[in-house]
């Protein structure tokens, strides 16, 4: 595990226009977390924590202010550069599971496999995460034929599958039932563990955040705790 920090952010700025009026979304944050770290951040809608998670996942670029991710400054990168940050870099697990209908668990992860520009046959030591996600036995069904908790796991695989070097969730439990949203938090909690992922997430369920080693909250596009 390399030592240092996953992402580093120096007072990041980001202000939306909407018509004639300037709308801040984030007001000068500042935020650290180390590889291999499990940070969660909670706040309540419009605190400014969906668009500090765009910034750093490359898919929005901020205002003002500095922010590497991986030892890459994203605010130098042209959209084209971020792109590639995006799909080598980083993983994405959504609320909404996001899978492409047509297609089997294996393919959906194939696709991003082929994305992120490590298209051939999958590192064998993935089977280990597919058995630890507890789905390597349903790779061959549609996500109409996975249960919830199912597809989210499929997600996950298809998240990490070209090893990011930092795993982006927001809100991974909101679809999920009681049951499925401790069986998904367990597994990103092993994620960190046994592998050592670093991951950021983001959830309105205090019992969800308790899962990181630190929380972060956010209010009015600022850190207050």
């Amino acid at each position: 595990m390399s030592k240092g920090n996953a992402i580093e952010i120096r007072d990041l700025r980001k202000v939306y226009r909407v018509g004639k009026v300037d709308v801040p979304a984030l007001r000068g944050v500042d935020l650290h977390v180390k590889f291999g770290e499990f940070l969660s951040i909670v706040g309540p809608s419009g605190s400014g924590k969906s668009t500090l998670f765009h910034i750093i996942g490359g898919l929005t670029p901020p205002t003002s202010g500095q922010v590497r991710v991986a030892a890459q400054d994203l605010t130098a990168m042209t959209d084209a550069d971020r792109t590639r940050m995006r799909k080598r870099t980083v993983g994405f697990v959504f609320q909404k599971f996001n899978l492409l209908p047509n297609l089997s668990a294996a393919d959906n992860i194939a696709v991003a496999r082929h994305l992120g520009g490590k298209a051939g046959r999958i590192d064998p030591k993935f089977q280990e995460i597919l058995e630890l996600l507890g789905i390597a036995h349903r790779m061959h069904h549609k996500p109409a034929a996975l249960s919830g908790g199912e597809q989210q796991r499929v997600a996950l695989a298809r998240a990490i599958v070209n090893h990011p070097a930092i795993l982006l969730a927001d809100e991974p439990t909101g679809n999920l039932d009681t049951a499925n949203s401790k069986a998904v938090l367990d597994l990103l909690r092993d994620l960190n563990q046994r592998l050592g992922q670093t991951i950021l997430m983001i959830t309105h369920n205090p019992e969800a955040a308790a899962y990181g080693h630190k929380i972060v909250h956010m209010r009015d596009g600022r850190i207050v705790e």
